[in-house]
């Protein structure tokens, strides 16, 4: 499996999973209301799902309609400032995760409950349905912006490569809820977070380049230094970390700068954030 690849499994693995938590959340609070809450919850419930897929497959349409419909360069434009964006989101959403995580649950049922208490349930449908739409959402611009920076588009590779990311979330998910030991979700953030924060490093210097071939951008000089020759960044194992990571063989100065900084950057919110997170929790 390619890097891209491998890419779009790791975005739709980790997205489908906090979609089924959500769900799943629910769901588990619905199992502990009264017979008769608990059957009109679980209609809201599912009509939440649903509505929520529906959103994210209009946004998703919207997206690559508009990404068809411009032609040149404007296309070549619109590409690196999704690529960016998904850099940008992938990086919000991780630090987000980690605010909001231990907390999540219990202001999901605390929303749930008053929804359900309402006179209607439309309060229970939105919640899935906003967090669905949202990571669909989220999902279509971090995988648009990986097809983008590759330079391909959606093909069978990439269709197979989103299945096996959800069928690997779904399992992954049935294992956390049923408690296997060597499993945890705490585990399994800590490691998602690590991949996500890999692949926002590649889609930046990916959109990078962009903007450095469309003249938008100086490389500020000619490159630094020459790796080729040990572990060549478009072919093999090279090419392979050069697609995971973002290195680059011959880097010029622009590209050393902004790829130190986007680390220098999250290693700062990584020693900020959980100090944080215990105090909105």
């Amino acid at each position: 499996m390619s890097g891209t690849m491998i890419q779009i499994a790791l975005v739709v693995w980790r997205e489908s999973v906090e979609a089924l938590l959500v769900i799943g959340v629910l769901h588990a609070w619905l199992q502990r209301q009264p017979a008769a809450d608990r059957t009109r919850g679980a209609l809201w419930l599912r009509a939440g799902i649903v509505t929520g897929l529906l959103a994210a497959l209009l946004i998703a349409c919207v997206i690559l309609f508009v990404g068809e419909w411009l032609d040149g360069d404007r296309q070549d434009y619109f590409q690196a400032t999704m690529v960016l964006v998904a850099a940008a989101l992938i990086l919000q959403m991780v630090y987000w995760m980690r605010r909001q995580g231990p907390g999540t649950r219990r202001a999901l049922e605390g929303r749930a409950s008053q929804a359900l208490s309402a006179a209607s349930g439309w309060g229970l449908l939105l919640i899935p349905a906003l967090a669905i739409a949202r990571e669909g959402s989220e999902t279509t611009i971090f995988l648009y912006g990986i097809l983008a920076s590759s330079g391909r588009g959606v093909d069978l590779a990439a269709v197979t490569a989103a299945g096996l990311g959800f069928a690997a979330a779904i399992g992954l998910y049935v294992a956390l809820q049923f408690g296997a030991r060597a499993l945890s979700w705490k585990a399994f953030f800590r490691v998602s977070e690590a991949m996500l924060l890999v692949l926002a490093g590649s889609l930046l210097m990916n959109g990078l380049d962009r903007l450095i071939s469309l003249d938008v951008l100086s490389p500020l000089s000619q490159p630094l230094w020459d790796t080729s020759w040990l572990l060549d960044d478009a072919r093999g194992v090279g090419g392979l970390l050069a697609t995971l990571t973002g290195y680059r063989a011959r880097p010029e100065l622009l590209p050393v700068i902004v790829f130190g900084g986007y680390w220098f950057v999250v290693s700062l919110l990584g020693s900020w954030l959980p100090r944080r997170a215990a105090a909105v929790s």
